[in-house]
C-alpha cells in the first residue's frame, strides 16, 4: 500500500493487472489494497476508464498509517507532554519527531482543540538540568557497551575527581538524571548524577553486558536514589492533619500503612539507607514523627536542636 501510494502521489496511474506482475502477487491482492486505501483510509482513488487504471483526484502529502479517535489522539497528546523529563536530551528531539510523524498520518476528522490540549499538564518544582552532552555520550556508551571517563565532583565538594565507569543504566528519579554504573576503581557500583558530570568520554575499551545488575532490585531499597547496603526497618507516625496526603500516595514498594483510632496514620518501610528518609521525614515538619530504628529517631533530633538554635538568633 505505501508503494501503491507513492506511486499515485507522483501521478502515476496504477494498473492492477500490470502492478501485481511487477510485485509478484495476485491482482486481487491489488484490488483488495486499492479498495482499503478508498473505503478505509479515506484516500481519494478513483478508477480511470481509458487507462484501465487507479488515480488520485486530490493532493495527498501523507499515507494514513495510523488510525486513531478522537479520543486516541488527546492521549497522544498527553504521551507527548510526559516526555518533559526529556527535555533538553538528544533523545527529546528523535521521540519529538516521531511524534510528529504519528499525528502527521492522522485522518483529517481527528482534531485537537485548545481545551484537549490545555486539558492535561505535567509540572515537578526543582526540575534539575539535563547536561545533553554527558546524557548523549552516555546513552551511546551504554548502548555500546564502551568504557567511559569524566571528571565528577560529589555533592558538597569542591573539587572534581576523575572516574572510570561501565555504564549500566540510565534512570531519571527525584527531578534529575543519574547514571548507574560499575566504578572501576573503586570496584563497585555507584550512582552518578548528570549536572556534576564533566568531560564525558568514551574509551576504547568494551565491557560485557552485565548479568548480574537489575535496575529493578538495585533501587528497590532506596527512597529515591540511595540505595545503600543496610537492612532498616523504618517505622513513622503521621497526624491526622496530613493522613489523607499520605494515603494518596505509593512512597516505597515496601510500604505498610496503618490508620490508628485517633485519625494518625503508622507507615513501615523497609530501606538501605537512612539518607533519604531523614530528609523526607524533615520535609513533614512536626506532622511526622520517627518510632523506629533508634537509630533515625537520634539524626533528626539533632537535626531539629539545631534549626532550633540557629532561629533562636536574629537573621544576620
Amino acid at each position: 500500500m505505501l508503494q501503491l501510494h507513492e506511486r499515485l502521489r507522483r501521478g502515476r496511474p496504477v494498473n492492477c493487472t500490470r502492478f501485481a506482475a511487477e510485485l509478484a502477487v495476485s491482482r486481487k491482492t491489488i484490488q483488495r489494497d486499492i479498495d482499503h486505501m478508498r473505503d478505509r483510509l479515506g484516500l481519494p482513488i478513483d478508477y480511470d476508464r481509458a487507462t484501465h487504471s487507479y488515480v488520485y483526484t486530490a493532493a495527498v502529502e501523507a499515507f494514513p498509517t495510523v488510525q486513531m479517535s478522537e479520543g486516541d489522539a488527546v492521549a497522544l497528546f498527553v504521551a507527548e507532554r510526559a516526555l518533559e523529563p526529556l527535555r533538553g536530551t538528544p533523545l527529546f528531539d528523535r521521540l519529538k519527531a516521531t511524534f510528529e510523524r504519528l499525528t502527521a498520518g492522522l485522518p483529517d476528522s481527528v482534531d485537537l482543540t485548545p481545551a484537549d490540549q490545555g486539558a492535561v499538564s505535567f509540572g515537578q518544582a526543582g526540575e534539575g538540568r539535563t547536561n545533553a552532552p554527558a546524557f548523549d555520550a552516555l546513552q551511546k556508551a551504554q548502548q555500546e557497551r564502551r568504557e567511559v571517563t569524566f571528571a565528577y565532583r560529589k555533592a558538597g565538594a569542591d573539587e572534581r575527581e576523575m572516574r572510570r565507569v561501565h555504564p549500566y543504566h540510565l534512570t531519571h528519579r527525584e527531578h534529575l538524571w543519574y547514571l548507574v554504573g560499575y566504578d572501576l576503581d573503586r570496584a563497585a557500583i555507584r550512582t552518578f548524577a548528570l549536572p556534576r558530570m564533566d568531560a564525558v568520554k568514551l574509551t576504547r575499551r568494551y565491557f560485557p553486558a552485565p548479568m548480574d545488575f537489575s535496575p529493578d532490585a538495585y533501587f528497590a531499597s532506596a527512597l529515591g536514589v540511595v540505595s545503600g547496603g543496610g537492612n532498616h526497618e523504618i517505622r513513622l507516625k503521621f497526624s491526622p492533619a496530613v493522613a489523607d496526603r499520605l494515603e494518596e500516595r505509593v512512597w516505597h514498594e515496601s510500604q505498610q500503612l496503618h490508620r490508628c483510632s485517633d485519625g494518625s496514620v503508622e507507615l513501615h518501610l523497609r530501606l538501605g539507607s537512612l539518607v533519604e528518609i531523614e530528609r523526607w521525614v524533615l520535609a513533614w515538619g512536626d506532622q511526622a514523627e520517627v518510632l523506629a530504628p533508634a537509630t533515625l529517631r537520634d539524626r533528626i533530633a539533632q537535626t531539629v536542636q539545631a534549626m532550633a538554635a540557629r532561629y533562636d538568633a536574629p537573621p544576620p
